[in-house]
């Protein structure tokens, strides 16, 4: 009984660091944001951090894990669908995250160059969002949904920069939208 209460303890205090560390992302930048700023909003001690993390970085890290498994799991329970089906759903799905999230894509480019522990860092930052696409279009060539005249890495990484695409775009409408309309632009090039 004792240790179910520690554990449920553990699994509450590191999702406290982790929904402070999103609040003061969000409010100062990944590069303004000190352990003790993350700290103070979670209301917890300044030692209780290392504790479950060992850098900012490792505590983004699992911020962007987090949210590479949200997206991992909506997509498996849409396996049902036909591949073009589920392609749209994984990037609408995944825009919604990121549009929530705004703060990861900029926090991702400029990680490296404002870490004071970049050895800590994985090398390749963003979530391997490009592997699930490359399923989904590997499994609707085999289905001949899917064109085979394009190459699986191409479409792949095609879809993987809608979304830096939408988030530098100068049109005046809402970041999903772009995504959705690139989308619709992308699904027709690849459609059998």
């Amino acid at each position: 009984m004792i240790i179910k209460k520690r554990e449920q303890n553990k699994l509450e205090n590191r999702q406290k660091i982790l929904n402070a560390a999103i609040t003061e992302f969000k409010k100062s930048g990944f590069a303004n944001t000190s352990i003790s700023d993350i700290m103070q909003e979670s209301k917890l001690g300044v030692g209780t951090f290392y504790n479950y993390f060992n850098s900012k970085e490792e505590v983004l890290m699992a911020i962007v894990r987090e949210l590479f498994k949200q997206v991992e799991d909506s997509v498996k329970a849409q396996r049902n669908s036909s591949s073009l089906e589920l392609l749209e759903f994984c990037a609408m799905t995944t825009a919604r995250l990121v549009d929530e999230n705004r703060f990861i894509l900029p926090m991702l480019a400029s990680t490296v160059k404002h870490s004071d522990k970049p050895e800590l860092l994985p090398k390749n930052l963003s979530p391997d969002f490009k592997k699930i696409f490359e399923e989904i279009i590997l499994r609707g060539q085999e289905r001949g949904e899917i064109r085979k005249d394009i190459s699986v890495d191409l479409i792949s990484e095609m879809f993987h920069s809608i979304y830096q695409a939408a988030a530098f775009s100068k049109l005046q409408i809402p970041f999903t939208e772009n995504i959705r309309l690139k989308l619709k632009i992308l699904i027709a090039g690849i459609t059998i």
